[in-house]
């Protein structure tokens, strides 16, 4: 599995594996039934412990996008549309921080940035 960990990164690794597995899921690079690494090996392959890969899986499992099978392993869950959705969701409204964030600092008021989203949701 292709995943990247950055040590010098603010966001825990859990967290990374999590967003990373997810975002596969999303994009259907991995799809419903497709196994996992195992933790050992994905622990191993990504030089990190194995309790915090065992974190992430077991995370994923709690929101649904992962089914663990004890003895075989961790396999992608069935598509929950509605909680892709919320994902989806929650990745534009992170953007949409971040923009606003950047028109403040350029000093755009509120109301002109509201103007630009009303322009641009006109134009689309």
């Amino acid at each position: 599995m292709n995943i990247i960990i950055h040590n010098s990164s603010m966001i825990p690794i859990y967290e990374q594996l999590i967003e990373q597995i997810k975002s596969k899921i999303i994009n259907n690079e991995l799809t419903e039934n497709d196994a996992l690494p195992s933790v050992r090996t994905l622990a191993k392959e990504l030089k990190i412990s194995a309790l915090t890969v065992k974190k992430a899986y077991d995370i994923l499992e709690e929101e649904g996008f992962t089914v663990t099978v004890h003895g075989k392993g961790t396999y992608v869950a069935k598509a929950n549309t509605g909680r892709i959705l919320e994902e989806y969701k929650k990745e534009i409204e992170k953007e949409l921080e971040t923009t606003i964030h950047q028109a403040k600092v350029y000093g755009l008021e509120k109301s002109e940035i509201q103007d630009l989203f009303a322009l641009i949701m006109e134009e689309w």
